[in-house]
C-alpha cells in the first residue's frame, strides 16, 4: 500500500462514469486532498485509469432503452444489476492498476448510465441505472451515487454538473478559461475572473458523428475524424440543423440523447433535400455543426474575443475536430487538459471522484449559476456498504 492512502491530509478515492456514448466505464483513482469549505487550488493526482466497454448485448440494450423503446420492469431491474456489475469489474481493475487494495479506498463515486434525462416540463426527472447498493457491498466501500436529483429538486436541470469540478480545479484568477467537456454531449464553462462560474449544455459533440458512422458503417466512432475528413460540409443541411430551437434557448439548459439521435439526422437530411448526399459528406457536415454550435458557445461564455479554451472528453482525441475548433475559435488558445494536469479521459471519473469525497465530508459541489437551481448542494447520496 502506497504511502498516499496513510497521510492525514490525503485520501484515495475512486471516480466512476459511463457517458451518453454508451460504450463502456471509465474508472480512475485519485489522491485527493482532504476536502475544506474553502475553495481552489484543487489538483487531484491520477493513480490509475481503465476503461472497460460493455459488453455487446448489454450495450445493444441501452441503446434500445435510451432510444425510447418500451421494456418491462423486469428488464430494467435486470439492466439495473447489470450495469452495477459492469462498474465493478472496471472499479476492481483500476484499484488493482493503482496497486492499492479496497480497504485503502476512502469513497467510490459511481455517477451510473443516464438512460433518461428531462429537465424542463411539469415532471422533469433524470435517470441514471447501475445500483448503488450492489457496488457498495461487493467492494466493501462507502458508494456515492444518484448526484443529479438533489439539484433537480431544487429547481435545476440535474446537469451539466463538470462546471462545479472545473471551477474548483482548472479557475484561475488571472485568465480567462473555458472549458469544453467533448464527450457524447458537448458542454461548456465559463472561468472569468470577476464572474461566478457559469456553464450549460451546448448540443451534441460526438453522438450524432458515433450515430453516423455505426449507422452507415457498422463502426463505434471516427477515429480521428478520418471519415469526416474525407467529406465536405452539406451547407442546407448544416443551416437546416442549426435551425432546432435548443441552440437559441438561454441557459440554464441541458441535453441528451433523448433529443440529438439518429432520427434527428435523418429528418434534417429529409427537410433539407440531402437525401442522396454522400454518406461520409453528412458526416463531416455533423463534424461541422458541433464545431459550429461549440464556438458560438465559446463567444457566449466571454466578450473578450480570447482566453484559453480547454478540450476534455472523446472530442481531444479527434485530430480534425481540434483543428476544425483552433480554427473556427480565433484569438483562443487551444489545447487538451492534459496539458493542465487532468487527462482529458479522465476529467469525468475525476469529476465524481471528487463530489463523492466532498459529499461524504458534508460539503456542497454543484453550481447554481450553471443549473438553475435555487442553491447549492450536496451531490448524491452515500450508500454504506
Amino acid at each position: 500500500m502506497s504511502e498516499i492512502s496513510q497521510s492525514e491530509d490525503m485520501n484515495v478515492c475512486v471516480g466512476a462514469m459511463s457517458g451518453t456514448s454508451l460504450d463502456g466505464v471509465d474508472a480512475a483513482v485519485f489522491a485527493l486532498h482532504r476536502p475544506q469549505a474553502r475553495e481552489g487550488g484543487l489538483l487531484p493526482r491520477l493513480l490509475a485509469h481503465e476503461y472497460l466497454p460493455y459488453e455487446s448485448g448489454l450495450r445493444s440494450a441501452l441503446e434500445k432503452l435510451c432510444a425510447g423503446v418500451a421494456i418491462g420492469l423486469e428488464e430494467l431491474g435486470r439492466l439495473d444489476i447489470l450495469v452495477a456489475r459492469a462498474y465493478l469489474r472496471t472499479i476492481e481493475a483500476a484499484i488493482r492498476k493503482a496497486g492499492y487494495r479496497n480497504p485503502d479506498i476512502t469513497v467510490v463515486g459511481a455517477h451510473g448510465q443516464t438512460v433518461h434525462h428531462q429537465p424542463v416540463g411539469d415532471e422533469r426527472f433524470t435517470m441514471q441505472i447501475g445500483d448503488p447498493n450492489t457496488m457498495a457491498v461487493a467492494l466493501g466501500i462507502p458508494v456515492v451515487a444518484d448526484f443529479r436529483r438533489r439539484d433537480m429538486a431544487l429547481g435545476g436541470q440535474g446537469a451539466p454538473l463538470a462546471p462545479g469540478f472545473h471551477h474548483l480545479a482548472l479557475r484561475v484568477p488571472d485568465q480567462v478559461r473555458v472549458v469544453l467537456n467533448s464527450g457524447g454531449i458537448a458542454n461548456v464553462t465559463a472561468l472569468v475572473p470577476g464572474l461566478d462560474t457559469f456553464g450549460f449544455d451546448v448540443g451534441p459533440a460526438n453522438v450524432l458523428m458515433d450515430a453516423w458512422i455505426q449507422h452507415c458503417r457498422g463502426e463505434r466512432y471516427d477515429k480521428g475524424g478520418i471519415w469526416a475528413r474525407s467529406g465536405v460540409v452539406i451547407v442546407p443541411l448544416l443551416q437546416e440543423m442549426l435551425r432546432e430551437p435548443y441552440f437559441a434557448a438561454k441557459h440554464p439548459k441541458s441535453t441528451g440523447r433523448e433529443l440529438f439521435n439518429l432520427p434527428w439526422v435523418q429528418r434534417a437530411i429529409g427537410r433539407s433535400a440531402s437525401a442522396q448526399a454522400a454518406p461520409a459528406d453528412v458526416q463531416r457536415t455533423l463534424l461541422e455543426l458541433s464545431v459550429t454550435s461549440v464556438a458560438d458557445a465559446v463567444r457566449q461564455c466571454s466578450s473578450s474575443g480570447s482566453g484559453q479554451l480547454l478540450v476534455c472528453g472523446g472530442g481531444a482525441q479527434n485530430e480534425f475536430f481540434m483543428g476544425r475548433l483552433a480554427q473556427a475559435v480565433v484569438g483562443w488558445e487551444v489545447s487538451s487538459t492534459d496539458r493542465y494536469g487532468i487527462p482529458a479521459q479522465a476529467m469525468e471519473a475525476m469529476a465524481f471522484a471528487t463530489f463523492a469525497l466532498r459529499t461524504f465530508n458534508g460539503l456542497p459541489s454543484s453550481e447554481p449559476h450553471v443549473t438553475g437551481a435555487s442553491r447549492r448542494c450536496l451531490l448524491g447520496a452515500v450508500y454504506a456498504p
